[in-house]
C-alpha cells in the first residue's frame, strides 16, 4: 500500500474504534503506533522507534516522552501522547518543551491519536514554539493534509525542507486566524486603516464607530460575492453536464437563499449553503426543488426531502478541515465520501437522485 493508502485506511478505521479507547495506552496502540507505521517507520525496531524515550532534563531525571523516531542514533521526531478526546492545550506541551532544550530534535508532535499538532523551534532555536505550525485531524483528512504529512514520512524526510515548510505553514495559519478575527469583529486599528484608505476627513470616534459597521458589512459582502461567483461557475458546469445528457435544466437559480456570514441564527456556514444550492440544482430534473430543504445540526448539515428528517438526501460534514458528504442507501445507511471541493458533489448526482426515488416509491 502507498503512503496515502495507509493514512486513508487509518483515517477510515479511527471513527469506528474511538469509543472503545478509554486510556492513553489504548490510544497509543490503536492509533498512534499505526500512524507512525503509516509514516514508514518500523514501530517494532527499537533502533528506529523508541517508546518511553528518556533524557535528563535539568534537575529532572528519567523523564520520558512517549515515542522518539531515531535516525543515525539521534532523535528526529518526538511524540507526546494523550487519551483520545484530551484537551491539547499549552500545559500538555510542557514535556515536549523541555526536551527541545536538551536535545537536537527540531520537531515535536502532541497528539490524542486523532488530532496531531506539530511544533518546532521556528522563533528561537532549541526553544519550542508554544503554537503548532501544523495541525492534522484524522477524522477530516484531506489531500492538503496528506501532502504535508508526507514530509514526515521516512522515505521523504528532509529536515531542512521540512523546517522551511514549517515557517510558511506557521505564519500562513496565523494570518488566516487574523483574517477570521477581522471578519467577525474588526479591531480599532484595522478599522482606522480602512477608513484612511477611503475617507479624507479626520477619523473621529463617531467616524470610527460608523466604519466599524461598514467594514464588517463590506467584508461579508465581498466574500459572499466571491461565493456567488463560485456557485454560478459550479451551476453552469452542472447545466453543461445536464445538456450533454439531454436533460433540460431549469432557468431558476435560488441564490437568494445564501446567508451572510454575519447574520444571526443557526451556525450554517457559507459552504454548507452553497452545497445545498448545488444539490437543489442537481435535483431540478428529478423533483420539485421546493421539496428540498436544509436543516443544520451541531456536527453536520442535513439536506432533506419534504423537510422530513426521515427522508435524508445527504449530510454535509463540513465542520472540520476535511469535508465529507454522507449518502444514503435504501435502508438509510449513511456512507461518507471525502471531498476536497464543492465541485466534487456533481460526482454523486446519480446517487442523490436515486435517494429521491427510494422515498417516492
Amino acid at each position: 500500500m502507498t503512503f496515502e493508502d495507509n493514512l486513508t485506511a487509518l483515517a477510515t478505521r479511527a471513527p469506528q474504534i474511538i469509543e472503545q479507547l478509554e486510556t492513553e495506552e489504548a490510544t497509543k496502540n490503536a492509533l498512534v503506533m499505526p500512524f507512525i507505521q503509516a509514516l514508514g517507520y518500523n514501530v517494532f525496531d527499537p533502533t528506529e522507534v523508541v517508546p518511553e524515550f528518556s533524557a535528563d532534563v535539568g534537575s529532572r531525571r528519567g523523564e520520558k516522552v512517549d515515542y522518539a523516531i531515531i535516525d543515525d542514533g539521534k532523535p528526529i521526531l518526538l511524540f507526546e501522547c494523550k487519551t483520545v478526546g484530551a484537551d491539547l492545550k499549552e500545559q500538555q506541551v510542557a514535556q515536549l518543551f523541555r526536551y527541545f532544550t536538551v536535545t537536537d530534535v527540531r520537531i515535536g508532535i502532541l497528539t490524542d491519536g486523532i488530532t496531531y499538532q506539530f511544533f518546532s523551534d521556528i522563533e528561537e532555536r532549541n526553544k519550542m514554539d508554544l503554537k503548532p505550525f501544523l495541525e492534522v485531524d484524522l477524522l477530516n483528512l484531506n489531500g492538503r493534509a496528506v501532502r504535508e504529512l508526507k514530509r514526515f514520512a521516512k522515505q521523504s524526510f528532509d529536515l531542512d525542507k521540512m523546517l522551511e515548510a514549517a515557517v510558511s505553514l506557521k505564519y500562513t495559519r496565523a494570518i488566516k486566524q487574523v483574517f477570521s478575527q477581522q471578519l467577525n469583529q474588526p479591531d480599532d486599528e484595522f478599522v482606522r486603516w480602512i477608513a484612511r484608505q477611503v475617507y479624507s476627513g479626520t477619523v473621529t470616534q463617531s467616524v470610527r464607530e460608523q466604519f466599524s459597521v461598514l467594514t464588517k458589512q463590506a467584508l461579508n459582502e465581498f466574500i459572499n460575492d466571491r461565493i456567488n461567483a463560485t456557485l454560478k461557475t459550479a451551476l453552469d458546469r452542472g447545466s453543461d453536464e445536464a445538456e450533454s445528457q439531454d436533460i433540460a435544466p431549469s432557468d431558476e437559480v435560488d441564490t437568494a437563499e445564501i446567508h451572510s456570514i454575519g447574520d444571526p441564527g443557526p451556525e450554517t456556514t457559507v459552504e454548507e449553503t452553497e452545497a445545498y444550492l448545488i444539490i437543489k440544482a442537481l435535483l431540478r430534473d428529478k423533483t420539485d426543488i421546493t421539496r428540498v430543504a436544509m436543516r443544520d445540526a451541531k456536527t453536520y448539515c442535513s439536506v432533506l426531502l419534504d423537510d422530513n428528517n426521515r427522508k435524508p438526501l445527504c449530510r454535509l460534514h463540513f465542520n472540520r478541515s476535511q469535508k465529507y458528504i454522507g449518502l444514503f442507501d435504501e435502508q438509510k445507511h449513511e456512507e461518507r465520501h471525502a471531498i476536497d471541493s464543492l465541485d466534487e458533489i456533481f460526482q454523486f448526482a446519480d446517487q442523490i437522485k436515486a435517494t429521491v426515488s427510494y422515498y417516492d416509491s
